[in-house]
């Protein structure tokens, strides 16, 4: 059991494998448009935080560090009760002699019923705060969102910012890292859309990410200026990501949002999605 970098050249190969990985019905995971959305920093940072576990030259595992204290790591459908890889991967993640998670207060986000949640809750990993999956079916259409809804070109990419740097105060997305992000292979099936009201005013935008024709794409992230909320706008444009996946194959569009934001989750459901069980990260404190 092999764990490597992928470097830059080798990025590409691991977007694809995530793209074979997701199906309907798969637990929520890590997906090709969160490797695009990290591609923001540039592609020599999406390399630096990406880990691969392979064997016998096939890649079963793909981590991404996503911060210094997470790991977000999903695996081959047939491979989340591999024995020699769960265990492999536990060794990993909690020796930090080996490159992936540092001391201290560290989490592992990995899908429901994998056998690595099993092993890290017998070395004495906890659960930490639940989060709330949510789904919508694209197989029936998808209504008009009701508001004016832009997809967004490069020259357009500083509307795009503005609004989710309001909508996320901490938020360092720039015009010049939307160009990185938009220059990464994942970017290539995915669309960045921003809502406007019936007085011009950009209120909402997502960004939203295909895994490829009858496979399920990504809402990520999604946000509503806040001079601007309470209007029905994050519905208008959470409507809309579904229909631009629709329009892109997605079987279906996925998303994800701490539980304790319930307004989060009303929006999500308000545009046709469906909540699912509550899935928790795996965490180790200092």
């Amino acid at each position: 059991m092999m764990l490597g970098e992928p470097g830059v050249d080798g990025l590409s190969e691991v977007v694809g494998a995530l793209r074979e990985w997701q199906y309907d019905g798969a637990p929520m995971q890590l997906h090709p448009g969160d490797l695009g959305w990290f591609w923001r920093f540039g592609a020599q940072a999406t390399a630096a935080a990406v880990r691969t576990w392979s064997r016998g030259g096939r890649t079963l595992a793909v981590g991404l560090l996503d911060g210094p204290g997470l790991l977000r790591l999903t695996m081959a459908p047939d491979a989340r009760r591999d024995e020699e890889l769960a265990r492999q991967l536990v060794e990993d993640v909690t020796r930090p002699e080996r490159g992936v998670l540092g001391g201290g207060k560290v989490a592992v986000d990995a899908p429901a019923g994998a056998l690595v949640h099993d092993l890290l809750s017998d070395h004495g990993w906890g659960t930490d705060e639940p989060w709330t999956p949510l789904r919508r079916d694209l197989m029936e259409p998808v209504s008009d969102p009701g508001v004016r809804i832009e997809v967004i070109a490069p020259e357009r990419a500083d509307v795009r910012t503005a609004v989710q740097r309001a909508a996320f105060g901490k938020s360092t997305f720039t015009d010049e890292r939307w160009r990185a992000m938009a220059a990464g292979s994942p970017y290539a099936d995915a669309r960045c859309l921003v809502a406007y009201d019936g007085r011009g005013n950009a209120v909402a935008a997502v960004t939203v990410w295909s895994a490829g024709p009858g496979r399920p794409g990504l809402l990520e992230p999604m946000g509503v200026h806040p001079e601007h909320r309470g209007h029905g706008h994050g519905k208008a444009i959470t409507v809309a990501a579904a229909a631009a996946l629709q329009e892109l194959g997605s079987s279906s569009a996925i998303v994800a949002t701490p539980s304790r934001n319930a307004g989060a989750v009303a929006t999500y459901k308000s545009a046709g999605f469906q909540q699912l069980p509550e899935i928790r990260d795996r965490f180790r404190d200092a």
